[in-house]
């Protein structure tokens, strides 16, 4: 199979079923940012700081994954079942989430992010799952949407917060507080 269909070239994709839809429609824009956040999560993924949660990562990759197929199915055929994630992904999440912040300061202000690459890098993936959420949700005013893509991603974007303070603690980095 070649990378390369030239299908495209007229401004159109395909989604799953066959439909054509333009590659700025709401939808592509919903699933093409969730399909950055899957990029974005295999850069953490790479840092040598998460090698002990490369599992995790991997697992929240292949959630994304089911998401971005869920959001690029054709509802409009039945011929083909819906992928979707895992049913358990966001009590998954949440336990990371408590694992990490129960190693972390509890919160009092807000923080600028930076610090550590791998913790910037976490905060930017962070901004990218707040976009793909707002993505989504828009989506869903025009079609339906599972609601377990946008829950997920809600509660990744926590994740990627605690993520980012933990590696940043780790490294060794304060984090400054923001002074209003």
């Amino acid at each position: 199979m070649k990378i390369y269909t030239r299908t495209g070239d007229d401004g159109t994709t395909s989604i799953r079923g066959g439909r054509r839809i333009a590659k700025y429609h709401v939808k592509l824009e919903a699933y093409g940012t969730v399909d950055e956040l899957i990029a974005w999560i295999g850069l953490l993924r790479g840092c040598d700081e998460n090698r002990k949660r490369k599992k995790f990562l991997v697992y929240v990759q292949e959630q994304l994954m089911s998401a971005a197929a869920a959001l690029a199915h054709d509802y409009g055929n039945s011929d083909i079942k819906p992928v979707l994630p895992d049913p358990e992904c966001i009590r998954r999440v949440e336990e990371e989430i408590d694992s990490l912040e129960s190693n972390l300061p509890p919160l009092n202000s807000f923080i600028l992010p930076g610090g550590s690459h791998c913790g910037s890098f976490s905060q930017i993936a962070r901004c990218v799952c707040r976009r793909a959420e707002r993505q989504v949700l828009r989506l869903g005013t025009e079609e339906e949407v599972p609601a377990i893509i946008t829950g997920f991603l809600n509660r990744l974007s926590d994740y990627l917060f605690v993520l980012a303070r933990e590696l940043d603690k780790e490294a060794g980095n304060e984090e400054i507080k923001w002074k209003i």
